[in-house]
């Protein structure tokens, strides 16, 4: 057995979402108090309590689910179950890195607060919107943004075979929306986000996390994470720091990250974290190989992973 843990990404969250591991398991709670101790956010009471409108602002959406994937990290942790390799979308890469430990989890929570708010706050001026787009190829979706006419729209997330992520001007995702309906595309679905994420729009943002990324340390890994933006595994000759501010204006390569993890000989994929979104994109993608997916997001479904796991080692 092979294990590949995944991490979830923005637009994910749901109020209540961590509610009852938080009150099974003091490793959970811990989390969450380190998290407020460093951010000075009660991230428990937004996170089971919303209201939803203060949850999907982008600045407490990313440390809400990190919070979340790293609290149910712990519990894994203490039943020793670790992976030989991990990735996350966008924001899940930042667990993914503290996973192995190259980030600190103290470093790990204070960057990710700063990204944020930098990604809220430092937005262009203009409605923004994500939408991903379904049954139509890679290519497809490309093309699709370059006949768009009314705006600013490009591909953002390379999800899963048959769906790529939009970012870009309201106006023109719906003028995207329709074209990618005409082509034959199954659905169209707006994301629960709110700005033109892994699109040069966000260059300041970059450029000031990039600026926070120079005081963090980068420790040696100490297990193979793969990089969003190309779909490869992290060397020891990268700019980690580099990366990471480049992430948030290049597209998410995550179809091709689930392809290297196959190619490493991962056979059991473990999301960790809200929703199963990212269960949903290695299901989807082409294989001989026999592969067991679990996904993790509350009491029942860690019990049932850890007595599978458990079970198969």
């Amino acid at each position: 057995m092979k294990i590949g843990f995944l991490f979830p990404g923005q637009g994910a969250q749901s109020v209540g979402m961590g509610k009852d591991l938080y009150e099974e398991y003091k490793v959970v709670k811990d989390i969450y108090n380190k998290v407020e101790e460093i951010t000075g956010i009660d991230i428990a009471k937004l996170s089971f309590e919303g209201p939803e409108e203060k949850l999907n602002e982008t600045k407490y959406t990313q440390l809400a689910i990190l919070t979340n994937s790293l609290s149910i990290l712990e519990i894994l942790k203490e039943n020793n179950i670790r992976s030989e390799a991990s990735a996350g979308l966008s924001l899940g890469e930042y667990s993914a890195l503290i996973n192995n430990k190259a980030l600190s989890i103290e470093e790990g929570i204070k960057l990710v607060q700063k990204r944020g708010e930098y990604m809220q706050n430092l937005l262009p001026s203009g409605e923004w919107q994500m939408a991903a787009i379904m049954g139509l190829t890679d290519e497809e979706v490309e093309d699709i943004c370059k006949k768009v006419k009314t705006g600013f729209v490009v591909p953002a997330n390379y999800n899963s075979l048959g769906q790529v992520a939009i970012s870009g001007e309201k106006q023109a995702i719906e003028e995207a929306e329709a074209i990618a309906k005409e082509m034959g595309a199954k659905k169209v679905r707006i994301l629960k986000t709110s700005g033109p994420f892994h699109t040069e729009k966000l260059i300041e943002s970059s450029n000031a996390l990039r600026k926070e990324l120079e005081n963090i340390t980068i420790n040696k890994f100490e297990t193979k994470v793969i990089k969003n933006i190309d779909g490869e595994f992290y060397k020891d000759t990268d700019d980690v720091k580099d990366i990471l501010a480049k992430h948030i204006i290049n597209p998410v390569r995550f179809s091709k990250t689930i392809k290297t993890m196959l190619d490493f000989g991962v056979d059991t994929f473990i999301e960790i974290g809200p929703g199963k979104t990212l269960s949903g994109f290695v299901k989807r993608t082409n294989t001989d190989k026999e592969i067991k997916i679990f996904n993790i997001n509350d009491v029942d479904t860690l019990k049932e992973t850890i007595k599978q796991i458990k079970e198969n080692s």
